[in-house]
């Protein structure tokens, strides 16, 4: 059917393509009207030329009377550059009404499409001279470009392009290619990506074709719960860091910053650190706590562990043996006041000695635990510097927990002189 009409609108021209028409007027029983006059005549079906299909493009519909129409497409990576759809017009001189598109390869835009290809300006043929031209992939948030490059070759050195993570030019850079081999693929972790090229005054060459496809930018596995410690970062997305830290008296085995990478798989750059009770080693903090080997779980092998706590010269250091729960026999501690066993001893501690607290007279103690029974226990020792002081009017020793010794025994003695610093054994 070439058309239905009715009321006061004048149609548009019609032209049929065959050698008769049938016509079908009808009115019913209501208002009468003037009705129509029309006019025909004679044209013949000779049909248009056949369109050119432009290079990389396609072309739809077989048939060239007048009045059909075909439609154009572009491969992928290609903008077509004239009408889509032309159709044969009526007249003496059979011609279509635009003449056939051509389908080209641009230099730069915005593409926006979850897979697609982009390609130097010219390509599959020579890239002009002079050019600069930048791509950004716009994808939906929470998705990464994956980019695969099908040819390459410019100009080694001069002409090149380059990808940054992100849709910025102070992006990170992903890579900067140049020359006839073929570059790798490459996953963006971002959801925006940016393409440069840029070519010289003189060699020009095929340039590049490469092809990209959205993935989903999925987080890494959570590092919590991270036991006897704390984990501290802003979240477990591709390019995000968190770091790793230990309570006190634990220490960090492994590395204490991951990064999520980014691939198909999501996972850190390094296996999850731990924290675990070291058997000895030097300790240079104010305060903390000194734990048994595995703690809180027992320790089990025998072992002599040695500690060296450390504070600042002109501290004193207070040791509590908070928890003792070692095993009678063959389990023990020894405190030494300084830093070798052939300093003076503070005292052998096992689980049924009442006293649990001694004050150094120095600034550094030595710890050792001795373990060679046949069961294990656990035990926990708080520590923490002090300044002490001899009030000489009433004989009393007192203790000043946490300051500068220097400061505070020098200020105690230059405003009260009847205040003197001592460093004895309680």
């Amino acid at each position: 059917m070439l058309g239905s009409f009715s009321g006061t609108t004048v149609p548009a021209l019609l032209n049929s393509t065959s050698n008769q028409l049938y016509l079908h007027f009808y009115s019913d029983i209501s208002v009468s009207a003037a009705g129509f006059h029309l006019e025909y005549k004679t044209v013949g079906l000779s049909s248009c030329p056949e369109p050119a299909v432009p290079s990389n493009g396609v072309k739809t519909g077989e048939r060239y009377l007048v009045n059909d129409v075909v439609s154009f497409q572009c491969e992928p990576g290609y903008a077509l550059q004239g009408h889509a759809h032309i159709s044969c017009m009526p007249g003496t001189v059979r011609r279509w009404n635009y003449p056939p598109p051509l389908c080209i390869a641009q230099c730069g835009g915005t593409v926006e499409e979850m897979e697609g290809v982009i390609l130097s300006p010219g390509f599959p043929g020579n890239y002009p001279s002079n050019m600069d031209c930048s791509w950004k992939i716009a994808l939906p948030v929470g998705f990464g470009a994956h980019i695969q490059f099908l040819n390459f070759s410019t100009e080694p050195n001069h002409d090149f392009i380059e990808i940054r993570n992100g849709p910025y030019e102070t992006s990170r850079m992903m890579g900067r290619f140049s020359g006839s081999e073929l570059p790798s693929s490459l996953l963006s972790t971002s959801h925006e990506t940016t393409l440069y090229f840029h070519s010289d005054h003189s060699q020009n060459r095929p340039g590049f074709k490469l092809e990209y496809q959205a993935y989903e930018l999925q987080e890494c596995p959570d590092p919590e719960p991270f036991a006897n410690g704390i984990v501290r970062g802003a979240g477990y997305n591709v390019g995000q860091s968190v770091t790793f830290e230990c309570l006190p008296g634990y220490q960090l085995t492994g590395h204490p910053v991951l990064t999520c990478q980014h691939g198909t798989n999501r996972n850190w750059d390094h296996p999850l650190p731990k924290c675990e009770v070291p058997c000895g080693g030097n300790i240079t903090s104010s305060n903390g706590t000194v734990y048994s080997p595995g703690f809180p779980s027992p320790y089990s092998s025998s072992q002599d562990c040695v500690w060296l706590i450390t504070v600042p010269i002109g501290h004193g250091i207070r040791v509590n043996l908070s928890l003792l729960q070692t095993e009678p026999s063959g389990d023990f501690i020894t405190i030494w006041d300084g830093p070798q066993q052939t300093a003076p001893r503070l005292g052998v501690f096992t689980r049924s000695m009442a006293k649990k607290t001694v004050h150094s007279s120095s600034n550094q103690v030595l710890l050792k635990f001795h373990h060679d029974a046949a069961t294990g226990g656990i035990f926990a020792i708080s520590f923490s510097d002090h300044c002490r002081y001899l009030n000489q009017k009433s004989g009393k020793l007192n203790i000043i927990p946490s300051f500068t010794l220097g400061q505070v025994c020098e200020t105690l003695h230059r405003s009260l002189p009847h205040l003197r610093p001592q460093f004895l054994h309680l």
